[in-house]
């Protein structure tokens, strides 16, 4: 299980490999993406609070990178933050997300990235439930549901 310690350790020191890696050119992303998937996965854009189709939906099925369909969270981990954003306390797996130090808005915050494709997610912060007090906050628009079902 991650913490905020690991968390903070790839941020500065570097992340883990991730199994694969997919890079397209800006106008390949375009293509494939809606203006707004496009604005927030890879201009570092962000959805208004509680707009996000995911924030409510707690169906049983897995999150996949909306970029690359790369598995980013399971269902069994998505909680009600009432933060506005889906809301998750790991990731499916450790090496499923890059950790960036991020000092926009002069503050410091760690941005979250699916580390297949570098799509902008969203950011993590210590204030999620125990055990291991992560908060994912992530984008609706940056994630699709794989509902168990289909």
């Amino acid at each position: 299980m991650l913490t905020w310690k690991d968390i903070i350790h790839f941020a500065t020191k570097g992340n883990s490999t991730p199994d694969k890696r997919m890079e397209k050119s800006e106008g390949e992303w375009k293509e494939i993406l809606t203006a707004e998937q496009f604005r927030i996965t890879r201009l570092k854009g962000t959805e208004r609070p509680h707009t996000g189709e995911l924030c409510s939906i707690y169906d049983v099925g897995q999150y996949n990178c909306i970029c690359c369909n790369a598995p980013l969270f399971d269902s069994t981990i998505k909680y009600e933050s009432r933060s506005g954003w889906p809301s998750f306390t790991q990731p499916i797996k450790e090496n499923a997300i890059k950790y960036v130090k991020d000092t926009t808005f002069g503050m410091v915050r760690v941005e979250v990235l699916c580390n297949t494709c570098d799509a902008h997610l969203g950011h993590i912060f210590p204030d999620g439930p125990k055990p291991s007090g992560l908060r994912y906050c992530i984008n609706s628009e940056a994630m699709k549901l794989e509902k168990e079902n289909e």
